[in-house]
This record gives structure tokens, C-alpha cells and sequence, in this order.
């Protein structure tokens, strides 16, 4: 499984999104992006993170940043998930986990004994060049803005 880390030029990808179009990471350079993948919609620890980035959407954008939400979710069921929580941000179909597979954030895990495949929830920050400026593996759900302005020195 590649593991990218801070310095690494963030792989390009393209993806659907909760309207049924197309966009890739190469649409956003020349910003800062927030790229984002969680486990599945409608999950507690997923609205959790979602919400939270939602609430703090408007620091975020008058810091220069977007936010990208990534998971194995169908865009229809991204539809749903935003329009139930309001989220402002697009999310990305990546139903072949093809662009997890390219971060690196899909593989074999664990948890109450048993093994799966699964999504990593981890977040890129992807500067305006498209390099990775930081990784975080250890997602706060709950406070992921105050733990990325935290790491981040904002």
C-alpha cells in the first residue's frame, strides 16, 4: 500500500460527485484543499466529521482553503448525506476505491477480532502546487477544524 506523506506531490484523480459530475484535484490548483476520506456516510463518527468541517466551512474559505469529502458512497447516497447536514462541500463517489487506493488510505483492518477492507478515515492538507503539506491519521472526529488549525499553526 503507498503511504504518501508531507512532501509528496498529491495524486491527481478524477471523480463523481453528489450532482452526478465530474471533477478532479487538478481543478483545484492554485488552492489550498482539505482532501478528506471517511468511511461511509450517515455513520456517527462520519456526520461527526462532516459537521464539524460544515460548521467551520466559512474559516475555512476565508483562509483559502476547499474541502473535499472522499468515501466508497454511491453519489446519490452523497447527495442525501448533504442535503440532510447541510454540507456545503463536495463529496466523492469513489465506489471502486481507485482514489483511496492511490492515497493509500484503503486497506485490510481490524477490529473486534475480525479482518476487513476497509477506508482509513485520514485527512491530506494539499497545498496550492498540489504538494501534501500534512497527513493526519488520527482523525478528531468531533474537532477536526481545531486539530488541523492546530497542526497546521493557523
Amino acid at each position: 500500500m503507498t503511504q504518501l506523506a508531507k512532501g509528496d506531490k498529491a495524486p491527481d484523480f478524477e471523480g463523481i460527485i453528489e450532482t452526478g459530475e465530474k471533477i478532479k484535484l487538478s481543478d483545484y490548483t492554485g488552492k489550498k484543499v482539505i482532501l478528506y476520506f471517511y468511511p461511509k456516510d450517515f455513520t456517527s463518527g462520519c456526520t461527526l466529521e462532516a459537521q464539524n468541517l460544515s460548521e467551520n466551512y466559512d474559516y475555512w474559505k476565508e483562509n483559502g482553503y476547499e474541502i473535499i469529502g472522499i468515501s466508497p458512497d454511491s453519489a446519490e447516497r452523497h447527495l442525501k448525506f448533504k442535503e440532510k447536514h447541510n454540507i456545503p462541500y463536495h463529496l466523492v463517489a469513489d465506489t471502486e476505491k481507485e482514489i483511496a487506493s492511490s492515497y493509500g488510505v484503503y486497506g485490510l483492518k481490524k477490529m473486534y477480532g475480525r479482518e476487513y477492507l476497509g477506508i482509513f478515515r485520514t485527512t491530506f492538507v494539499i497545498d496550492e502546487s498540489g504538494i501534501i503539506v500534512l497527513v493526519v491519521k488520527k482523525v478528531k472526529t468531533k474537532e477536526h477544524t481545531g486539530q488541523l488549525k492546530k497542526l497546521l499553526g493557523l
